[in-house]
């Protein structure tokens, strides 16, 4: 086991420390990044969904609790509160009449574009308000964690 001279820890044990240090700061930024959204605005699960109706369209409700891991009952919810809401509405597939697909509302469409630009403006402003150096840092970051997330197992 190797010791590191800055701190006397060994390098596994910084390891470890750097993947808390990513976690902790990764999932602070993505509460921070939901929580700015348009005032009275739907909650992060029913907001998510529909944002994912805006931007990939029609969706089954399996499709729908697949891609945010939940059950179909949890999903069924969710959709439930966005058709009543009037976000979202339910049509057959044309395709397979079997199948139900969850689509967003002209009012749902302007919700989710309404909640990303405002994320992306608060965002945004945090990121100009860091030196040229620390946005370069951020560029590499992010490049880094796009590889480790796209990586294979």
């Amino acid at each position: 086991m190797r010791k590191d001279a800055t701190d006397g820890r060994s390098t596994e044990a910084q390891e470890a420390d750097l993947g808390g240090q990513v976690r902790s700061a990764v999932g602070r930024l993505y509460r921070r990044f939901r929580s700015e959204r348009p005032e009275g605005s739907l909650g992060d699960a029913a907001l998510a969904v529909l944002t994912r109706l805006h931007k990939h369209g029609p969706q089954t409700l399996t499709e729908l609790s697949e891609h945010d891991r939940v059950s179909p009952a949890s999903m069924s919810q969710t959709v439930n509160r966005l058709t009543s809401a009037g976000y979202a509405v339910r049509a057959r597939d044309p395709d397979d009449g079997r199948k139900v697909l969850f689509s967003a509302t002209a009012g749902g469409h302007e919700l989710a574009g309404a909640a990303r630009a405002q994320r992306n403006a608060w965002l945004d402003g945090q990121l100009r308000a860091l030196s040229a150096e620390d946005r370069a840092v951020i560029a590499r970051a992010a490049a880094l964690f796009t590889s480790i997330a796209d990586a294979d197992s």
